[in-house]
């Protein structure tokens, strides 16, 4: 088994908790995993784009162009950006955001999810990651499952119960929009 996920947004948006989260989830299934982020500018704001990719043989961790399994974008224009890394039947799954750039993924992106960030943003103003993350999982997007990444989640040192009801929010939603 090989996984393969990019995780697109901006500084200030949790990507690279987001990979460390995926990444830990892995480790609990005793997959082998590597990690990496490419950041743009050094504040909030930038391009961050975490690499994250899971299985037997993995050297480097940096995605091959055309070769993500999942691609989760923050938000649109982010996911638009990295559609290079989507392989052939890749699923993408972001949130929406800019009128014109969720209607280019609406036209182009076959089975593309995109999930509505206001439910999110009115409850867990700073999870949304997490919650995209549940949306993911509930999509079936990581071959370790749900579980495994609830549990990680579960030994965050800090909002613990509001990433937990995030992840869960991100579940539902995923059901309401896929």
């Amino acid at each position: 088994m090989t996984f393969n996920c990019l995780i697109a947004g901006v500084g200030g948006q949790g990507t690279v908790l987001a990979s460390r989260l995926l990444a830990a989830a892995a480790m609990k299934r005793g997959v082998d995993v590597r990690t990496t982020e490419t950041i743009g500018m050094a504040q909030r704001g930038g391009s961050v784009v975490s690499h994250v990719r899971a299985g037997d043989n993995i050297f480097s961790p940096l995605l091959p162009l055309g070769s993500a399994d999942v691609l989760i974008g923050f938000e649109p224009t982010e996911a638009i950006r990295q559609l290079k890394y989507l392989k052939a039947g890749g699923k993408l799954i972001t949130c929406d955001g800019a009128a014109e750039m969720t209607e280019f993924i609406k036209n182009n992106i076959p089975g593309a999810v995109i999930i509505p960030s206001s439910p999110i943003k009115e409850q867990y103003a700073k999870m949304l990651n997490v919650a995209l993350m549940g949306a993911a999982a509930q999509g079936g997007a990581f071959p370790f499952g749900a579980d495994a990444l609830l549990e990680a989640i579960s030994e965050m040192p800090s909002y613990r119960e509001e990433n937990m009801a995030s992840f869960e929010l991100g579940k539902k939603l995923y059901d309401e929009n896929a």
